[in-house]
């Protein structure tokens, strides 16, 4: 958990405006702390009553003041969600511990879809992530599926008084704030939380499960051969260049020139092992090669994984497959839980692992069933020291020279050397760790709040957020991604300069840009460089600066998967009166739609409709299918059904589909669905070419 200040303690709310100390306290429990196993609604059998698990909670500030809200259509007030249980996901893209609330928000978005949103509240820490364009490609990188507030000016943060990311806040579906729950793994809390929550609501008649669609940012972006690349890894005696294709959720390996060679994985997530073409990842990153052996942080999965590139097969080297949320010391490969590794290097047979998540060095030898914790105190922080009370501060690259480490701390904005005594025991392995560029040793927690883009010597330069490190010619060259640029210092003295970008984001390659850069290699006289947010590899020529895009030939994104999915919503079926029409080429429906006061059709969601009945009476191409009807005025649609003969009766069953929100413009949009039950009855005495369909929201 990060801190936003010194203090570290939890806050929350106890008026619109105060806020109490506390670690998880939810207003309502009488102790004070709910647990999972006390989760279940509370029930006075003699009554049948369903009790308020939050009695005491009050009403939840607004959420005015963000800069922009995006994946989502339009703006979303707290009347937009009322009937709605809410958790506003305070975060920012930068902090690993927010990347790990994200699967326990998609597992409870999933099994409460029609009674939960969750809203992320994006308070950015870096000067970077305050650009909603960035923000946008956070959404998209970490494929998040719920609206989020560019909160720039941290005014939502602070009318919720938050303290830390992440923090995750409970509004009840009367609008109602209930409790705030600080940092990660409070999945089988918060799942405990919201079934006591809502079988209240569901009881009193409180609780609207109305399905719900939002725009997003997704739905506007085109698929690319690279989706957002990570790490890079040449082998040049092999003319083989390995990248990290991270969001495709596989690797690839292409010449030095570009020409495609192997795809490895199927680019669906997953942890599956076998053949290139079966095995499957979850957002993998560094790599790292030992003769004919691929090793590959496999990030999301928490798993190292290995690649035989004679077999042409993956399997899974260290790790359960959970995240670990202990800091234990290690234990055997495949029972010891990882936590977000992120980079690899080996120096004399042993692997040393960048675990950015309890922000720690770890170390397995080569061959050995073992894996533990190298260096790194655990606490997140810039501190030097010896390799079990030096802090480091969610390491993200590292490197060797043969001997020494080096190692970039995102979030801590600094460059490490710690040093390697190799020893047949590596459990207690001597050495230290040094800062050599970037703040360090600040009271606690201040060198993760000392960023910036500065070129100087040692604790006079600044970073923002590096990710990636790669040496050459004793020059240590770091891609401070979220400066758009890359610099190099020099091992010696320490110097920190600007070596290419111009600090803004950009696809320019004369003069070169880039977009959060991430990772680097260097094979001959060139750099290829992780262009990550550009979902590009970049080839610079380290003596003359010029660069160009790496085009790999032959290469294409995954195939998309697509599942069937039932439609949950329980439909409503209207029986309407006979229509004794005349008609001659087909029957024109037209339906009115009796909306809440201010809400409209949304246009990003057409109204859908589907007809069946008696097949020989519809045209082709018109029964069963879903087909889209026009609206011009937000409330009405219309559309026609073409028939096969004037004459004849049939019972149609006409299934509508259609989204509405506050005055159309696509906020918090609503989805519902209804049949209408329609006997008709051709003729050429009939009484009408015409059938009117009235909708009312349920």
């Amino acid at each position: 958990m990060l801190s936003a200040s010194s203090d570290s303690s939890l806050r929350f709310v106890s008026s619109a405006t105060r806020i109490l100390a506390g670690i998880m306290v939810w207003l309502a429990c009488s102790p004070g702390l709910l647990s999972a196993q006390d989760a279940k609604p509370e029930i006075d059998k003699p009554k049948g009553r369903v009790e308020n698990p939050f009695p005491k909670a009050f009403p939840a500030p607004e959420l005015e003041g963000g800069v922009e809200w995006l994946n989502v259509g339009g703006p979303i007030s707290m009347k937009d969600l009322r009937g709605k249980v809410v958790i506003l996901d305070f975060w920012t893209f930068c902090c690993i511990n927010c990347m790990h609330v994200l699967p326990d928000l998609k597992y409870l978005e999933q099994k409460y879809g029609k009674e939960l949103v969750v809203i992320g509240v994006h308070s950015a820490k870096f000067d970077n992530e305050k650009e909603t364009g960035n923000i946008r490609k956070a959404i998209l990188r970490y494929e998040i599926e719920h609206p989020v507030i560019n909160d720039a000016n941290m005014t939502v943060w602070r009318k919720f008084q938050i303290s830390s990311w992440p923090s995750l806040v409970l509004i009840d579906p009367e609008g109602n704030y209930c409790g705030v729950a600080p940092g990660e793994g409070n999945r089988e809390l918060l799942d405990g939380v919201l079934g006591k929550l809502i079988a209240y609501h569901k009881a009193k008649g409180t609780l609207d499960e109305t399905p719900i669609r939002f725009d997003l940012e997704r739905n506007r972006a085109a698929a690319t051969p690279l989706r957002f690349p990570g790490k890079i890894l040449a082998d040049t005696p092999n003319d083989r260049l390995f990248i990290s294709d991270s969001n495709n959720n596989r690797i690839v390996i292409a010449t030095l020139d570009g020409k495609l060679i192997e795809v490895i994985g199927s680019g669906q997530i997953g942890a599956k092992n076998g053949s290139y073409a079966d095995a499957q990842f979850d957002h993998p990153q560094g790599m790292t090669l030992v003769d004919d052996i691929l090793y590959v942080a496999d990030t999301e999965n928490h798993l190292l994984r290995t690649v035989d590139l004679g077999k042409k097969e993956v399997a899974t080297l260290a790790g359960t497959g959970e995240q670990s949320h202990s800091r234990a010391p290690g234990g055997n490969l495949l029972a010891t839980a990882l936590n977000s590794p992120w980079d690899l290097c080996v120096v004399d047979e042993v692997l040393y692992i960048a675990m950015a998540g309890p922000h720690q060095l770890w170390s397995h030898k080569l061959g050995s069933q073992t894996i533990q914790q190298y260096a790194g105190s655990g606490r997140e922080d810039i501190t030097d020291g010896d390799l079990d009370s030096g802090a480091l501060a969610q390491p993200s690259g590292i490197v060797n020279d043969g001997t020494v480490l080096y190692v970039v701390d995102s979030e801590g904005s600094a460059v490490r050397r710690i040093s390697t005594k190799p020893k047949a025991n590596l459990t207690k392995p001597t050495g230290s760790i040094k800062t050599i560029a970037g703040t360090h040793d600040l009271p606690r927690g201040a060198s993760l709040f000392a960023f910036g883009d500065v070129d100087g010597e040692g604790s006079a330069a600044r970073f923002q957020h590096p990710l990636g490190i790669v040496l050459h010619e004793g020059t240590a060259f770091v891609a401070d991604s979220y400066n758009h640029k890359i610099k190099q210092v020099d091992l010696k003295s320490h110097k920190v300069t600007s070596w290419l970008g111009t600090g803004k984001p950009g696809t320019g390659l004369d003069p070169v840009q880039f977009a959060e850069p991430a990772g680097m290699t260097i094979a001959g006289k060139n750099m290829y460089i992780a262009d990550t947010n550009n979902n590009r590899i970049v080839v610079v020529n380290m003596a003359t600066k010029e660069a160009s895009e790496l085009a790999i030939e032959g290469l294409v994104p995954p195939k998309p998967i697509t599942a069937e999915t039932a439609d949950s919503t329980q439909i409503r079926e209207i029986a309407v009166d006979v229509q004794k029409l005349k008609v001659d080429d087909g029957i024109d429906f037209n339906i009115s739609f009796k909306l809440p006061a201010n809400f409209k059709l949304n246009p990003l969601l057409p109204v859908k409709y589907k007809v069946t009945g008696d097949a020989g009476l519809i045209a082709e191409g018109h029964h069963d299918t879903r087909l889209e009807a026009t609206s011009d005025d937000g409330a009405t649609a219309k559309f026609k059904l073409p028939v096969t003969k004037k004459t004849g009766s049939a019972t149609l069953l006409v299934s509508i589909t259609y989204g509405y929100c506050r005055d159309g413009k696509g906020g918090l949009c609503k989805i519902d669905s209804l049949k209408f039950k329609v006997p008709v009855e051709l003729s050429d005495d009939g009484e009408a070419k015409s059938v009117a369909l009235e909708v009312t929201p349920k």
